[in-house]
């Protein structure tokens, strides 16, 4: 039987602290001093988290490589398979060449405005992709599109990188805070969903706040003052719209589903303000892009079928996760299998506490939302199967199932990465190291509150994903609290989100994110870089003021 120890080194908090962060600097140091490639740095982090459980926190060795296999396959399954999932179903759309009539959608509601389609196009549209996919993909297809409407390639990557941070926290299905709410519950899959359900509610108090304003700032990275004197109006209409229904849907209603509905809602407020009144300057902001007079010929072929087609896939979704959240949850939850993990579990393995840190794994096949998705994408490739509108439109099931092993394959190393990033926090928590830098972290005392959300800034800056910053992360920032005497009246669940908010925040700056944007553009990651820094450092210290004032006399307003 092995038990963590909060001080394994020479007795000494500090120090035990100081040896249990070598890991995080190893796999920092790989990531962005050497330029490894992420899942090679994530594999050599895991190896020192290994090393320092046997050596430096007295695990055996058996007990530690156990402890990695299943941090592995919760990483494999769901993190990785909702997240392949989410990608393949807009494919579906893709394949199905639906996708391209989403786009003459953006245009045609636009009136050619460049600075409304990319407010469509970057927050509405890429807050979206981010939902289902999230991992680079609505940087990559918004990046494409804004630059197809005449932006220039820096200007077009600092918007789209912008107008993601919004949706970031319940991105890819709400990934990251279901992660931060496993990473917390030891095992127990009831108090994973409780946890995920709270820190999901809490963000939805923070993320809000962030989404009133970027469609502004967006309009003013575009066309900067003159933009935002003919735009502002939209632009609040937009952010506000998408804001209420953020906070509506993460505090009332599948928490899964808060980006899907406000992005929809979003572009619906729009759409339905663009009925109303008419942009200005329209012409004058073409002319300065270098683009011709608005020509509303190009846009008369997408009559009102073809416009629904489009929409209907996320209309689907939306239907199918209500069931299944709101309908059925119970019915699928029942259908969970709970897995003693092998070696370490029936007490083989304690917590500092003395208590099981979670070794039981919960194969949850039909409540993970990755089968959900399946679900939803297969029912829009039927219906695009028989609606192909006189072979205009070319898609079978086939396609469809096919479209899924390319999906993994492409995949491949970011699904390695998350799996190895996973395995390695399973080590580190199963060790006692997360608690023992979290129980020094709690001596900060009433400045952990200010400190919690650099931590996730950090994690996604580096590692590009706000689920791998949460799985790092959570479990630290939970016993911080947990052990700070000054936050006693404050919940912990409070710094999940703060975690969650401070990678919201760093994911613009990630290497990731920076990459795509620039193969996107051609524009070079440096100059990007250069761009989007001072944003995401502002935003970092909103952010850490923000966590600092719910947790003391904006605590009332919490859920």
């Amino acid at each position: 039987m092995f038990r963590a120890l909060l001080d394994p080194v020479a007795g000494n908090l500090g120090l035990s602290a100081l040896v249990a962060c070598i890991p995080l600097a190893t796999f920092f140091i790989m990531l962005l001093g050497v330029k490894a490639k992420a899942h090679l740095s994530a594999l050599v982090a895991l190896v020192v988290a290994v090393v320092v459980a046997i050596v430096g926190f007295r695990m055996p060795a058996d007990l530690a490589l156990v402890s990695a296999t299943q941090g592995a396959a919760f990483g494999a399954f769901p993190i990785v398979f909702i997240i392949c999932m989410a990608v393949w179903f807009y494919e579906v759309t893709v394949v199905s060449g639906r996708s391209e009539d989403l786009r003459r959608f953006f245009d045609q509601v636009g009136g050619g405005d460049i600075r409304i389609q990319a407010m469509m196009i970057a927050f509405c549209f890429g807050g979206l992709l981010e939902a289902l996919a999230g991992f680079g993909a609505p940087i990559a297809v918004t990046a494409t599109m804004i630059l197809a409407l005449g932006v220039k390639p820096k200007r077009a990557a600092l918007a789209v990188l912008l107008a993601n941070t919004a949706p970031v926290a319940y991105g890819a299905v709400a990934t990251p805070i279901t992660t931060a709410g496993s990473m917390v519950a030891g095992g127990d899959a009831t108090l994973a969903a409780q946890t995920a359900a709270h820190v999901a509610a809490i963000v939805g108090y923070q993320a809000p706040l962030f989404a009133c304003v970027v469609p502004l700032l967006l309009v003013f990275i575009l066309d900067g003052k003159r933009g935002v004197k003919d735009c502002w109006i939209p632009a609040l209409v937009v952010g506000f719209s998408f804001a209420i229904t953020q906070w509506w849907c993460s505090n009332h209603f599948a928490y899964e589903l808060t980006d899907v509905i406000a992005s929809l809602v979003g572009l619906a407020a729009l759409v339905v303000f663009m009925r109303l009144w008419k942009p200005r300057g329209v012409d004058a902001v073409r002319e300065r892009f270098g683009l011709e007079p608005v020509s509303d010929s190009a846009r008369s072929d997408l009559d009102g079928k073809r416009t629904f087609m489009a929409l209907v896939p996320y209309l689907i979704v939306v239907v199918v996760f209500g069931v299944c959240k709101l309908g059925i949850p119970d019915i699928l939850s029942q259908t969970d299998i709970k897995i003693a993990w092998p070696f370490i579990s029936g007490g083989s393995l304690l917590s500092a506490a003395g208590k099981d840190p979670g070794t039981t794994f919960n194969l949850n096949l039909l409540s993970t939302p990755g089968t959900m998705l399946l679900v939803a994408g297969l029912i829009t490739a039927l219906v695009y199967t028989f609606n192909t509108e006189g072979g205009r439109y070319k898609m079978t099931m086939s396609d469809a199932v096919k479209a899924i092993g390319s999906t993994f394959y492409r995949m491949r190393f970011s699904a390695l990465t998350i799996v190895l990033v996973l395995s390695l926090a399973y080590v580190m928590n199963f060790s006692g190291q997360t608690i023992t830098i979290g129980d020094f972290l709690s001596g900060s005392g009433p400045a952990f509150p200010v400190i919690s959300p650099l931590l996730g800034w950090v994690g996604t800056a580096v590692t590009g994903s706000d689920t791998s910053a949460n799985a790092l992360f959570a479990g630290l920032q939970y016993s911080a609290a947990l052990g700070n005497p000054t936050l006693a009246n404050v919940t912990p669940d409070l710094f999940l989100a703060a975690n969650t908010m401070g990678g919201v925040v760093g994911k613009m700056i990630s290497p990731q994110s920076l990459a795509i944007a620039a193969v996107a553009t051609q524009a070079r990651e440096a100059d990007i870089m250069k761009e989007v820094l001072p944003w995401s450092v502002a935003f970092l210290v909103a952010t850490c003021a923000l966590v600092g004032l719910q947790s003391t006399v904006l605590s009332f307003v919490l859920p």
